[in-house]
């Protein structure tokens, strides 16, 4: 491994670094969290249109930049030093390697150029820790591969006449103005004034069999807000399950979905209701491993969140340097006592431990080394906790306000453990899946 970077990979951090504080300060930040969709859509126009952020991983086939996971970790480190709220993750780093892998031509032509120019925002629907093989293995019943739970789908129609209308043939718009969904199902636009992103999943194909999904999942990442939901749903009954992947348009007839609160306001999330709703099978229904594919995929984003994790403890730890060598106890600045500088110097040991877990886990998803990203995830994670706990106790009083920046640094690294798992838990599965406890057979 060579662990320089190349000049183009210090471009990349450096432009999106320069865009994000521009665009991205704290006021901009906390105003862009309360808007129906939870993000900035001229922040995120920016990204898409300036850096070309959402294809940065995508083959120039489908309209992306060419680049590797690696170069989306770097500008997803910058984009967690300031906790910028946008659908970089859900889009980029969930969906669009699924659609990549497990789509077909007609569907990856049709849905990742329009990813990848931002035009389309995506989110996968499932339990992120479990469904991404994060936490444990993921052929568990978490998809509701039980008698109950999860989302379920069965096929719809006779032979043949049971394809998924696209919402253009359906008539459907994705919502208003930044991904915003509609309260109720939209009119048919007028084929003069075409919505922007009237079209969430690729055209009706006659003789495609169509699927009808019906179940429940909660903390769905801008699940109330994204253009096309990638759904994990359990099909074949309980005697032959599997799990399956499907696309469902944003505004789909019977689906609804609700804003949730959200202990870290810059990742919104949602509860995402399906009430026998229509869908297309994302590929073909040939049994391909879709669990491999989300363990996989989850291995590459866990890599992607521990380099946004390090980015944000980074933030944090320089913001507690700058206010310590400021405030004023007995006549001297804070920072010149010895105890503030050792704790100071432990955070930034342990920050420079994680980042080069982190860099280690970019590299290896491209390289297909697995079974890193979730312990570099721990790892981040717990140098991101570490670094806000100590950012609010050396701030003093005004660290625990609610105006002052460290708090949400904290409720980041907090809501990161709750939707991916905790640190202890991801080592536990990657343990487990090296065998690394397990007794050795001793032949007599």
């Amino acid at each position: 491994m060579d662990a320089r970077f190349t000049a183009e990979q210090d471009e990349i951090r450096r432009a999106v670094r320069e865009l994000l504080r521009r665009r991205c300060g704290p006021e901009e930040s906390r105003r862009a969290v309360d808007t129906p969709a939870g993000h900035d859509p001229a922040l995120w126009t920016a990204l898409a249109e300036q850096l070309g952020l959402p294809g940065l991983a995508l083959p120039e086939t489908y309209g992306g930049v060419g680049c590797s996971v690696t170069e989306l970790a770097l500008a997803c480190e910058e984009t967690g030093r300031v906790l910028a709220p946008t659908p970089l993750l859900g889009t980029a780093v969930l969906v669009a390697p699924l659609v990549l892998a497990l789509g077909t031509e007609r569907q990856r032509a049709d849905l990742l150029p329009r990813m990848a120019s931002g035009a389309l925002t995506a989110t996968l629907v499932a339990p992120p820790g479990a469904a991404l093989g994060l936490t444990g293995d993921n052929r568990a019943e978490w998809a509701g591969g039980g008698r109950a739970g999860g989302v379920q789908a069965r096929p719809s129609g006779g032979a043949g006449g049971g394809a998924v209308a696209s919402p253009r043939a359906a008539g459907a718009t994705l919502g208003g103005p930044g991904g915003a969904p509609a309260a109720r199902p939209s009119a048919a636009p007028s084929a003069s004034q075409p919505s922007p992103v009237a079209r969430s999943l690729p055209e009706e194909q006659p003789h495609a069999p169509g699927w009808r999904l019906y179940g429940e999942v909660d903390q769905v990442l801008d699940g109330h807000s994204a253009d096309l939901l990638l759904v994990a749903a359990h099909a074949g009954g309980f005697a032959r399950s599997r799990t399956l992947l499907f696309l469902v348009p944003g505004d789909a007839p019977g689906l609804v979905r609700t804003r949730q609160r959200a202990l870290d306001a810059t990742r919104p999330q949602a509860r995402v209701q399906l009430r026998d709703v229509e869908a297309e099978l994302l590929g073909d229904d040939d049994g391909s491993d879709v669990l491999g594919a989300l363990a996989r995929t989850g291995d590459t984003a866990a890599g992607v969140l521990a380099c946004e994790a390090v980015g944000a403890a980074d933030r944090v730890l320089e913001m507690t340097v700058e206010y310590v060598k400021q405030r004023e106890q007995f006549g001297r600045p804070v920072g010149s006592f010895q105890a503030v500088k050792h704790r100071l110097a432990d955070v930034y040991v342990q920050l420079q431990a994680a980042r080069s877990a982190a860099y280690f886990a970019a590299w290896a998803a491209v390289h297909d080394e697995r079974r890193v990203g979730g312990l570099a995830l721990a790892q981040a994670l717990e140098a991101l906790h570490t670094a806000a706990a100590e950012g609010i106790q050396l701030h003093g009083g005004i660290g625990f306000t609610w105006e002052h920046e460290a708090q949400r640094y904290f409720k980041r690294a907090t809501g990161d453990e709750l939707l991916f798992g905790p640190a202890h838990r991801l080592r536990a599965h990657a343990a487990d899946a090296a065998r690394l406890f397990e007794r050795a057979e001793v032949s007599v």
